[in-house]
């Protein structure tokens, strides 16, 4: 009898272990590639729910990862003179502050279904030189959650 109460209890576990899941199986991760002057995820869309953006800054400087939720095309969004995306007048979800060349930072949000801009909101200032804008340069994409 002994023996198979202990048979019940292990098959109960590996099921429960089976079936309950572990909380990351729910979490889509998607690879994100940030160098001059580019945005590139291993995919353009995840489901909605707990999204994992892995952000490898593959380029020789540093750079920022924002996800922005919105209806407009990836370059469409306002920008100041300056070329920066001006934050508080969008939807702005999260962000990985600049980090540097050679390293990755992830970030895990909660996305519900809809249209979000992925891109680097770096602006590099230099005296007597035009605004080097890393949106404007190119660094942003479209991403879908549905």
């Amino acid at each position: 009898m002994k023996m198979i109460l202990g048979l019940t209890v292990a098959v109960i576990a590996a099921l429960a272990i089976a079936c309950g899941g572990d909380d990351d199986d729910d979490t889509a991760t998607i690879d994100v590639s940030l160098a001059e002057w580019s945005v590139t995820p291993s995919s353009t869309s995840a489901t909605a729910g707990d999204v994992t953006f892995s952000v490898t800054n593959n380029g020789e400087e540093p750079h920022e990862f924002l996800v922005i939720r919105t209806d407009l095309a990836a370059d469409a969004l306002p920008t100041d003179d300056d070329g920066k995306v001006p934050e508080e007048e969008i939807d702005l979800i999260d962000e990985v502050e600049p980090f540097a060349p050679g390293t990755t930072e992830e970030i895990t949000l909660n996305l519900d279904a809809g249209s979000y801009v992925l891109i680097c909101n770096i602006v590099e200032l230099v005296p007597g030189e035009e605004p080097e804008s890393h949106y404007r340069q190119g660094m942003r994409t479209s991403f879908t959650v549905e």
